[in-house]
């Protein structure tokens, strides 16, 4: 441990067992980093001992030359703190949720005859504005569909200058604008349409749809028939407007699902918000490998390391967005896994709202319908982003959860035997990086171990000897050689490959994720096996897509080595027949003609030219081919 190092732990040593926040400063006093704690010392410390092995967190720890540490009552008050100061200082190594999307409002404008607009900025103009709200598309149908059921304007006619100047428009005539410019509304009662429209907007579909109705009931009974005919109308467009768009949850009023996807050196976190039971806006964020500092564990650690540092991750990320976001917050919070302090973030989203915050795992029927159709918007997010299709994404993203796989598998091996009849025995090795083919990492097996038909055996001798290269080119850094491990081993067959193969690894000290891919009795696949038993493969899923391709070609692959040897072996053996034609000036004449008909073909004096051969011998394989009348 260098001497800044033990500096900086023996300091961290004297803090307190109680909650607080620290702050990471580098040599000119600047903040790197802003964290929080139950216990200041335990946590601090293990940024300066010699068992942390994050290396985002050690990256920034080479760069400080000093701390400084804020007490408080409770880990509650520690959350808000470290909000409060990250959204000062935006530290350089603290996660940043950043994006590119610019921001929407819906603005009602201050005048006699108030509009309803979308505005692209906030402007100090005595105007009403609501948001803002990064989906543009979700706030201009949101508009509309206030316009539509309120009947207010949508042309550019200004008023009161151009009422009775000309005659109502079709949207008058199709009951969906009140025609101020022909004198069809009066001004009072188009301001309370406009107050009904902005409370409309501002509680969502589900509650002003409620509203009307009441409001009609109430009507009704006030023997208004008038208005509580209009008030029918209203209730009508939005039927008819329900209609065209999807329900999406029914459950919660107000809720924010999230989801969190990873691919190669980049994660995308995605939010879609639910108001009123409709989708109402979606962000998402992504983040690079500088970032996110699960995405580097996944190189090194273990599957438990893993998982807490996701838990962790999707901690941070929410106290981030909701610092940013601290109004208009959700009754519900709908995750796609577990974090790390569920009732440290209930309690401060719940002090924010003044209210009832739950937040929630997504297990089952719509919570987890709608966590998926989260989890989809990232993959497309993502798969722009990178330039991959996200069909390939989300197979991987499948695969994982239905092997129980930590993390999707980026390279992937797998593995094919073929033979005829117990001859010729060779395997075939193909290799998908993420998701796709990478054709310079296949390798080709001679099984030389025994003869005869034994798949077991086969499997077993090539994993054994794929094993033991991986030894000899670790650390050449060649990417189509054998100096990689596979995030995920696939053999063609059953149980009966997977436990031949399984004493192999554990030999080698490897624990590689292993299964077999069994085929039905049309040669199709049909499931993935381990030790444990098997697991169905359903066609409609986009894992089993993948697999399917995988093994078919790993198969593809395993018969065009089989054939080219098979057919090889055959023409050897002819040309042994030959007398003074031994195995090795049989391969340097098919080495140097390439093929049979050309050796077929060749007169003695071309044949006398191949290496190893002489006149003699030229002459004798002219004359055998003559008597079997096999040349052309």
């Amino acid at each position: 441990m260098n001497a800044n190092l033990l500096a900086l732990r023996q300091k961290a040593i004297t803090l307190p067992l109680l909650p607080g926040v620290y702050l990471m400063k580098d040599s000119k006093g600047g903040i790197l980093y802003i964290g929080k704690a139950k216990q200041l010392k335990n946590r601090v410390t293990q940024y300066f001992g010699n068992g942390f092995h994050d290396a985002y967190d050690m990256a920034m720890v080479e760069k400080v030359r000093d701390f400084d540490y804020i007490v408080v009552g409770s880990e509650h008050e520690a959350l808000v703190l470290e909000c409060a100061l990250i959204k000062q200082h935006a530290p350089k190594y603290n996660i940043l949720l950043k994006d590119d999307k610019g921001y929407r409002w819906v603005k009602i404008t201050r005048e006699a005859w108030p509009r309803l607009l979308v505005a692209k900025q906030k402007h100090d103009d005595g105007a009403e504005y609501l948001g803002p709200y990064t989906n543009a598309y979700a706030v201009k149908l949101a508009v509309e569909e206030a316009q539509q059921i309120f009947k207010l304007p949508t042309c550019s006619r200004v008023f009161p200058r151009d009422i009775g100047r000309g005659r109502p428009c079709l949207q008058y005539h199709m009951q969906r604008c009140g025609a101020p410019c022909g004198r069809k509304i009066l001004q009072e009662a188009y301001a309370q349409s406009v107050r009904e429209a902005t409370n409309f907007l501002k509680k969502g579909s589900a509650q002003g749809e409620k509203e009307l109705r009441h409001a009609m009931e109430q009507a009704a009974e006030d023997l208004e028939f008038e208005r509580a005919a209009r008030l029918r109308d209203r209730l009508r467009a939005l039927e008819k407007l329900k209609e065209k768009q999807h329900v999406m949850s029914q459950s919660t009023e107000r809720q924010d699902v999230f989801a969190l996807t990873t691919a190669q050196n980049q994660a995308c976190w995605m939010v879609l918000r639910f108001a009123g039971g409709r989708l109402r806006d979606a962000e998402h964020f992504l983040l690079l490998r500088g970032d996110f500092r699960a995405l580097l564990l996944e190189d090194t650690a273990g599957e438990p390391a893993l998982r807490q540092a996701r838990q962790s991750m999707r901690q941070e990320l929410l106290e981030r967005y909701y610092a940013m976001r601290n109004e208009d917050l959700p009754r519900r919070v709908l995750l796609d896994g577990d974090i790390e302090a569920r009732d440290l973030l209930e309690d401060w989203l719940g002090g924010m709202a003044g209210r009832k915050v739950a937040v929630q795992t997504a297990q089952k029927g719509e919570p987890l319908r709608l966590v998926e159709l989260c989890r989809q918007n990232a993959l497309e997010k993502l798969a722009h982003h990178t330039g991959r299709q996200s069909k390939t994404i989300a197979a991987l993203e499948e695969l994982a959860r239905m092997l129980g796989l930590p993390r999707a598998p980026a390279y992937i091996e797998a593995y094919d035997i073929s033979h005829t009849g117990g001859s010729d025995n060779v395997a075939g090795m193909v290799v998908f990086a993420q998701g796709l083919p990478l054709k310079k990492a296949y390798k080709r097996f001679a099984i030389k171990g025994f003869s005869g038909q034994d798949d077991y055996a086969s499997m077993a001798e090539v994993l054994e000897r794929r094993m033991a290269r991986y030894e000899e080119e670790k650390d050449t850094g060649d990417e189509f050689g054998f100096g990689r491990l596979p995030d995920l081993i696939l053999l063609d067959g059953g149980m009966g490959q997977v436990h031949a193969v399984e004493p192999v690894l554990r030999r080698h000290g490897h624990a590689l994720p292993l299964f077999g891919m069994v085929k039905d009795s049309k040669h199709k696949t049909r499931a993935i096996t381990s030790g444990g038993g098997e697991i169905a493969l359903t066609s409609t899923k986009a894992a089993f897509a993948l697999v399917t391709t995988i093994q078919d070609e790993a198969h593809r692959f395993a018969i065009a080595y089989h054939h080219k040897k098979h057919t090889k072996a055959a023409l050897d053996s002819e040309l042994l027949k030959i007398p003074g034609i031994g195995p090795a000036k049989a391969k340097a004449l098919l080495t140097h003609f390439q093929t049979m008909q050309a050796i077929r073909e060749a007169l003695p004096e071309a044949l006398a030219q191949a290496p190893g051969m002489n006149e003699k011998t030229a002459q004798a394989v002219r004359e055998y081919f003559l008597s079997t009348n096999t040349f052309s």
